[in-house]
């Protein structure tokens, strides 16, 4: 066992918590961190989350206030582009959900990158290991199409799961387009066109878990090993339905659906 390791079991309240004011700081410093990974290579899932929930607290403690959570890696494109093979999730603070059309200045984030998505707003409380997706479904009041914009604190991107996890699953920001009342529509069938520069990607809503509904219900699933749930009011991001692309600076990102209509970032030049 290294040494690191000894000191997560033997003082893991003071490791959790240093490790989420450096996260925390580096993210306003623009400064990112080594590898958790690395330093703690006995680091477990409880561990990662630990962190988390010691940075979230930082956030709130610091005025952000709840808005809901995220939940990455629910596509095999996502999972190959980073190596992991299993959904994380995150939190989402108001401060972080920005308007469709959102100008965005890449000097606020360290090495940020984008995602199309699906959002959904949850209008009754969900909670419990055996939540499905008919049961995301049946509390689901609006669905939007999204952008997330990740960042990861770690230096270089250099994340195992347990990295972006502490790290609150590499979220930075949101850009939620107009929302559309959820009326029973087939999510999973719903085609996005994802442009950014001259990359330009197509996915299905399948792409993610089979149906983003199903994503929600896993992410409810995980939330209940907490003892937590989703609230009512959350704003849920299911996860991208294609590969992440660089965000730089005088960019413009859109991701259109079928149905859905679509949702827009850009970025100043400088």
């Amino acid at each position: 066992m290294t040494t690191g390791a000894r000191t997560v079991l033997q003082d893991a309240r003071a490791v959790h918590e240093r490790i989420a004011a450096e996260l925390w700081n580096a993210k306003r410093e623009r400064k990112a961190v080594p590898p958790v990974s690395r330093r703690y290579p006995e680091f477990t899932a409880q561990d990662a989350y630990v962190v988390q929930r010691a940075l979230r607290t930082l956030e709130h403690e610091n005025g952000a206030l709840h808005a809901g959570y995220k939940i990455g890696a629910t596509s095999a494109a996502i999972q190959e582009m980073f190596g992991v093979d299993e959904p994380d999730f995150g939190f989402l603070t108001e401060e972080m959900i920005l308007g469709d059309g959102a100008l965005l200045d890449p000097g606020r984030f360290i090495a940020p990158k984008v995602e199309g998505e699906i959002a959904f707003r949850i209008g009754t409380d969900l909670s419990g290991p055996a939540t499905t997706a008919a049961d995301v479904l049946a509390a689901t009041t609006e669905v939007f199409p999204a952008l997330e914009v990740l960042d990861s604190r770690i230096e270089n991107w250099d994340i195992a799961w347990v990295d972006t996890v502490a790290d609150n699953a590499s979220s930075a920001m949101v850009v939620l387009g107009e929302p559309v009342p959820f009326d029973g529509r087939d999510l999973a069938a719903e085609t996005m066109v994802f442009e950014s520069g001259d990359c330009v990607q197509t996915a299905r809503g399948s792409a993610v878990m089979g149906h983003p509904a199903e994503s929600v219900a896993c992410l409810v699933r995980i939330l209940a090993t907490f003892g937590a749930g989703i609230g009512a009011g959350d704003v849920i991001l299911a996860g991208s339905l294609a590969g992440a692309v660089d965000l730089t600076a005088g960019s413009t990102v859109r991701a259109s659906f079928g149905s859905l209509g679509s949702v827009s970032l850009s970025t100043s030049s400088t």
